[in-house]
């Protein structure tokens, strides 16, 4: 079928087996759309909604674990060409200088609105002795120098920023491998996009990104798990709380959100906390290195 079984590689065109399945191309379109339109409506609520206050904690438990403490994962961008663009359209939504790259993408992103709007768990976390309030996640070198992102270093000099870099890398690939892994199961989003509408095209994705997080949450008891108890021994007896009981009263004004926005923006914050990180993973991995 057009829409393509979890397990093919390759995918054909809607009309490749009118004769086999008695089923046109307009057809197996409308199923494809219905098929989208009950997997959102039914399961959308759920498997595409924000992190709870513990799915947050379990999220630190893991960056604590990985040696990177209130790190709640890694942010990059998936590109899907999109085949049967209108020809209107031609370079909005494809890589490169002025489109949709990583950069423009995050401009449009949502993900740190409820941070701008303080409607956020509070947190409290301590890396090298020092304090800090608000989670990060590792990038590559495209992303700005925010306190929210912390990317590897560039040429890296003297032993403590190479080993850094390694550490920084080796964990970002997890998002990778996610990308690799969702368009490994839908071979719908591993090849060009062949419907015409964007909108239904944005809806085939928000579908399979449903269906692989049920599929992630359905084998995740199989996973290693990183809850409090692993966690309290592997770091410092849990350095990083999310307080579960938190709720804002914070006024969504502009003042209020220039502050968060200006808080997230500090360049001079972003490097201090870098720098922390660089000396705690010595910390926890230079004796490894020094006896290679």
């Amino acid at each position: 079928m057009w829409f393509g079984h979890m397990k093919r590689q390759d995918i054909s065109a809607a009309d490749a087996v009118d004769e086999y399945l008695r089923l046109g191309e307009t057809t197996t379109r409308l199923c494809v759309e219905n098929f989208v339109e009950g997997i959102i409506y039914l399961f959308g609520d759920e498997y595409l909604r924000r992190p709870t206050p513990a799915d947050l904690q379990r999220l630190l438990d893991v960056g604590e674990y990985r040696r990177f403490p209130r790190m709640i994962g890694s942010i990059d961008c998936m590109h899907w060409e999109w085949k049967n663009c209108s020809t209107a359209w031609k370079g909005q939504y494809s890589r490169g200088s002025g489109t949709l790259n990583d950069i423009n993408v995050l401009d449009r992103s949502h993900v740190f609105d409820d941070i701008i709007k303080g409607h956020t768990p509070e947190v409290t976390y301590y890396v090298n002795g020092r304090e800090y309030h608000m989670t990060y996640y590792l990038t590559d070198g495209i992303y700005p120098k925010w306190v929210t992102f912390i990317q590897s270093t560039q040429l890296p000099q003297g032993s403590k920023a190479v080993l850094f870099a390694q550490r920084q890398e080796a964990v970002r690939k997890d998002v990778e491998r996610a990308f690799g892994v969702l368009q490994a199961r839908f071979a719908i989003v591993k090849n060009p996009a062949l419907f015409w509408d964007k909108v239904k095209t944005g809806k085939i994705m928000r579908a399979c990104i449903i269906l692989h997080n049920m599929i992630v949450e359905d084998e995740r008891d199989g996973y290693t798990q990183y809850g409090p108890s692993k966690f309290q021994q592997a770091e410092d007896n849990g350095s990083s709380h999310v307080d579960l009981d938190f709720s804002t009263d914070m006024p969504t004004n502009i003042a209020n959100m220039m502050g968060v926005r200006i808080r997230i923006r500090d360049r001079q914050m972003h490097q201090q906390l870098k720098d922390d990180l660089v000396e705690h993973v010595w910390f926890k991995f230079g004796h490894d290195e020094d006896n290679n």
